[in-house]
């Protein structure tokens, strides 16, 4: 997890990624959208490769480079773990709700309470 967020910690990579998510790129490809040299691209590429984020395959003379999204999968994990609530975050949900309920409950009694005397108050006056 470690090499692969290392990996994409670089905004050129990252950008390499996007690129290649909808389809498989060969290096010049790459490179020719940057305004870095093509050894900095062959660096990054490299990195990416050694993380498991892309392979590459030989055609002829050229290097086609693939996203490999995998590697992606325990880092999002861990990411999810960080970012979704704590078990101590539910139960104070809960105990809030909870609480809700109760003052919802004891209001309900005390407008039943209050109608019950209205009710009786009025009945007294009109007998």
């Amino acid at each position: 997890m470690d090499e692969v967020a290392g990996a994409i910690a670089d905004p050129v990579r990252r950008e390499i990624l996007l690129m290649l998510r909808d389809e498989p790129r060969s290096a010049g490809q790459i490179a020719d959208r940057f305004a870095i040299s093509r050894p900095a691209v062959s660096r990054h590429l490299r990195v990416l490769r050694e993380a498991g984020l892309v392979r590459d395959t030989a055609d002829g003379r050229r290097r086609v480079y693939a996203l490999v999204t995998a590697p992606l999968d325990e880092l999002a994990g861990w990411l999810d773990r960080l970012t979704r609530p704590s078990g101590w975050q539910h139960r104070f949900d809960a105990l809030a709700t909870e609480v809700y309920r109760t003052r919802r409950a004891r209001r309900q009694v005390t407008e039943q309470q209050t109608a019950a005397v209205a009710a009786a108050d009025s009945h007294e006056e009109s007998a």
